[in-house]
C-alpha cells in the first residue's frame, strides 16, 4: 500500500483530488455565507449538488453535450500551457494564440470557397494551426536569441492579436451587421452527436481535442524529440553541453504551443454553433482558463484532458447556479480557489512523504 500510495503520478493525482477538495469545502463556505446575508430563501446544499454535477441536473444528456463542447478549446489551450510548462516555459499568450487562429479559421472558411466545402473545415483547421504556431514562434525567437521573457512577449503579443483581429474583422464583415463578421460556410460536422446530445452542444471537434492531447503525450513521454525539448527548458546550459540545440528547442517549444491554442481557437470559431467575430477589444477566457486546466492536470496531457472537462463542469454548473439563488461568481471563487491548492501541490506530495513515513517509522 505504502510502495503505491507513494508512487509518483499517484500523488500527483491525489495533489490535484486534494485541491478540488479544498475547493469545494471553500466553495461550499461561500454558499452557506451567503444563504445567512441574503434576504431571499436560499438552499446552499442544493447550490452545491448544482456546483457538483456540473449543472446536469437540469438539463440530463444535453448538459453533458455542453460541458463537452466547453471542454474542447480549454482542452487545447490547456495543452498548449502544459506543453509549454513540461520544456520549461511559461506560455501566457495562449488567449492571443487562440483568436489569431479563431479567425484564421474563420476567413478560410468564410473566403476560401474556391476549395470544395465537404474539405474546407480541414484546411481552415490546419490555416488556425500555422497562424497559432507563428504567433507562439514569436515569442521563442525572442527567448532564445534575445533572452526576452516569454511571460512579457506572450502578454504583449495577446494584445496584438486582439486588436488585430478587432481591426480586421471588416474582411469578413456581415453585410448587414457590419461589426460582425459572416457565419463560416464549412463548419466542423457532428457526425451524429447532435442526435445524442441534442442541438448547439459538442461536434467532432471534441474528438480531435483529444486524439490531439494522446499524441502529445506519446511525443512527450515516448520521443526522443520530446526528451530533448524538455531537456532544454529544464536546463538550458546542460542540453546545450549534451550537443542539443538550445535555441531550436525554445522555438520548437513555443511554436507548438502556439500552434495547439491556434487550433483551440479553430474548433470554436468554426464549430456546429454559429459564434462570429465583432470589434469587440476583449480577450477570450479560454486562453486564460487554459492557464487553470494546466496547473490543474500538473502539465500531463492525459491529465488535461479530465481537468479540462472539470473546468467545464464548472463552469456549466455557474449558469444553472442562479437557480438555486447564487451568483454564478461562486464558481469563479471555487476554481481560482482550485488553482490556487493546486499550486501548492507539491506541498501536498511533501506531506503525504511524511505522512507514510511516520507510520513507516512507528
Amino acid at each position: 500500500m505504502k510502495k503505491f500510495i507513494l508512487n509518483d503520478n499517484v500523488q500527483k493525482i491525489l495533489a490535484s483530488l486534494t485541491a478540488i477538495l479544498i475547493g469545494f469545502i471553500f466553495g461550499f463556505l461561500i454558499l452557506l455565507f451567503a444563504a445567512s446575508i441574503k434576504t431571499q430563501a436560499t438552499n446552499p446544499i442544493e447550490g452545491f449538488i448544482t456546483i457538483i454535477t456540473g449543472g446536469m441536473r437540469y438539463n440530463g444528456i444535453k448538459g453533458f453535450g455542453i460541458i463537452l463542447r466547453y471542454t474542447t478549446p480549454v482542452l487545447l489551450t490547456g495543452l498548449s500551457v502544459g506543453f509549454a510548462f513540461k520544456t520549461g516555459l511559461f506560455n501566457i499568450g495562449a488567449a492571443g494564440q487562440f483568436v489569431m487562429g479563431g479567425f484564421t479559421a474563420a476567413y478560410i472558411a468564410i473566403k476560401w470557397t474556391f476549395i470544395p466545402l465537404e474539405f474546407l473545415w480541414i484546411v481552415a483547421l490546419l490555416g488556425a494551426i500555422v497562424v497559432g504556431g507563428i504567433w507562439g514562434m514569436i515569442s521563442g525567437v525572442l527567448k532564445a536569441y534575445r533572452n526576452v521573457n516569454e511571460v512579457i512577449s506572450s502578454i504583449m503579443l495577446n494584445y496584438i492579436g486582439m486588436i488585430t483581429v478587432s481591426n480586421l474583422v471588416f474582411t469578413i464583415k456581415d453585410r448587414f451587421n457590419p461589426s460582425r463578421s459572416q457565419v463560416p460556410l464549412s463548419r466542423i460536422p457532428t457526425f451524429g452527436l447532435d442526435k445524442v446530445f441534442g442541438l448547439n452542444t459538442v461536434d467532432f471537434g471534441i474528438f480531435i481535442a483529444i486524439a490531439v492531447a494522446i499524441l502529445i503525450y506519446i511525443v512527450l513521454e515516448k520521443t526522443s524529440f520530446g526528451y530533448e525539448l524538455k531537456a532544454c527548458g529544464y536546463n538550458r546550459e546542460a542540453a546545450r553541453y549534451a550537443g542539443i540545440n538550445d535555441k531550436k528547442g525554445i522555438i520548437l517549444s513555443m511554436t507548438i504551443a502556439g500552434a495547439l491554442s491556434g487550433l483551440g481557437g479553430a474548433l470554436v470559431y468554426i464549430s456546429s454553433i454559429t459564434k462570429v467575430f465583432d470589434q469587440s477589444l476583449v480577450l477570450q477566457r479560454e486562453g486564460f482558463d487554459g492557464i487553470s486546466v494546466a496547473l490543474l492536470g500538473l502539465s500531463n496531457p492525459l491529465g488535461i484532458i479530465f481537468s479540462s472537462f472539470f473546468i467545464s463542469m464548472l463552469r456549466n454548473a455557474g449558469s444553472s447556479l442562479s437557480r438555486a439563488g447564487f451568483n454564478d461568481e461562486v464558481i469563479r471563487i471555487m476554481t481560482s480557489t482550485i488553482i490556487y491548492a493546486s499550486a501548492f501541490s507539491l506541498l501536498f506530495r511533501d506531506k503525504i512523504h511524511k505522512l507514510f513515513n511516520k507510520k513507516e517509522g512507528k
